[in-house]
């Protein structure tokens, strides 16, 4: 029987709903809902108009890869580090356990909020307690770091700063598993082939330098160790300084040190030169030539009008070429940066980075 007939023969009911709601608009609204067990599904849509109820919005959890289909990549991928060399025991060791890692896609795709301004940048980077750190450590290590500059030809304090920037002078080296990683970011397709090229290099160090897995350790993406080098820079650059058979970059000062000085060595660092100078632009400089594209000559930027901050000349004298840059934008100060900033540049192509790295040395000193 409909709700409105129930009504109309219940007098007493009808009062009660009186003072709810006016009748003739109650019987009207009620006239169109069956009464249960009237013959229809109670399951269908009301006709009554209903409120849409929209679902909080959450942020999308990134996709894990299911392990059926990492476990099938990584027999192919065994197959092929067998086919190079790599012994079996070194790789069922290597991945005994080992399911990718929620945390490193995560962070792999993971969009910056917003960009950090360079003046904000060296706050955070070049304080007053890392230069203080800095040039303690500096005294406490002036024999080892004196040794590894006469052979490499780079300052302590550019070793210094590199290793401060890095991992706060070796106390911040990453806990993430650099196999584990690695192989999450082969599989999981971004940059595949890179990472794949990292984890191969990951454990030709295993087999080669008789680490255990899990005494390689450092950030999520695979840079190890107190100088955050990844395992293909490991292999070309990681040196021995201590004699005890392997680079240790984790547990070694002196491997740390001399890896770090040859890393630079080899891509080109120069003792014997600075490595920039805040500028003056003339008024209305053209601001295409502020770019790492246009390297020219001293006495060239002396002749568009570029002077030093103070309106001196240049040094024209020294055979050097150059490239402005101005990290912290337009309006922000110019800088003129020689071979020894790109060379910085070549470990991290960051400018602030660089930046960061040659200041904190400059400040650490000699």
């Amino acid at each position: 029987m409909a709700w409105a007939a129930i009504l109309a023969q219940d007098p007493a009911m009808k009062r009660r709903c009186r003072r709810f709601a006016p009748l003739p608009l109650l019987f009207a609204v009620l006239a169109t809902i069956p009464a249960c067990g009237a013959g229809h599904d109670h399951r269908q849509a009301l006709p009554v108009p209903v409120p849409t109820v929209r679902p909080a919005v959450t942020a999308p959890r990134p996709a894990v890869p299911e392990s059926r289909a990492f476990g099938a990549w990584l027999e192919a991928f065994k197959a092929e580090a067998r086919a190079q060399g790599l012994r079996q025991a070194v790789l069922d060791g290597a991945f005994a356990g080992v399911t990718p890692n929620p945390r490193v896609v995560e962070l792999d795709r993971r969009q910056p909020e917003g960009r950090i301004s360079f003046s904000d940048y060296l706050n955070r980077t070049v304080t007053a307690g890392r230069i203080a750190e800095g040039r303690r450590l500096m005294a406490l290590h002036r024999a080892l770091l004196r040794r590894v500059s006469a052979s490499y030809g780079v300052p302590p304090q550019v070793i210094v700063s590199l290793w401060g920037i890095e991992t706060s002078f070796g106390s911040n080296t990453g806990g993430f598993s650099i196999i584990r990683s690695l192989a999450t970011l082969a599989f999981e397709g971004r940059r595949a082939a890179f990472f794949r090229g990292e984890l191969l290099a990951a454990l030709t160090i295993l087999q080669d330098q008789h680490f255990t897995p899990d005494q390689l350790t450092g950030s999520w993406a695979g840079a190890m160790g107190q100088c955050q080098f990844m395992p293909s820079s490991y292999l070309k650059y990681a040196v021995d300084a201590d004699g005890d058979g392997h680079p240790d970059l984790w547990r070694s000062t002196a491997d740390v040190f001399a890896s770090t000085a040859n890393y630079l060595h080899q891509l080109g660092f120069r003792r014997d030169q600075n490595w920039g100078r805040a500028v003056r632009l003339p008024r209305g400089f053209d601001a295409g030539q502020i770019t790492y594209e246009v390297a020219l000559p001293l006495d060239e930027w002396q002749r568009r009008g570029v002077r030093m901050l103070d309106g001196r000349d240049l040094p024209v004298a020294r055979d050097m070429v150059a490239s402005l840059t101005q990290p912290g934008g337009p309006g922000g100060t110019a800088w003129l940066v020689y071979p020894n900033f790109r060379t910085i540049m070549k470990w991290n192509r960051s400018t602030y980075f660089a930046m960061a790295v040659l200041q904190l040395a400059d400040a650490i000193g000699p």
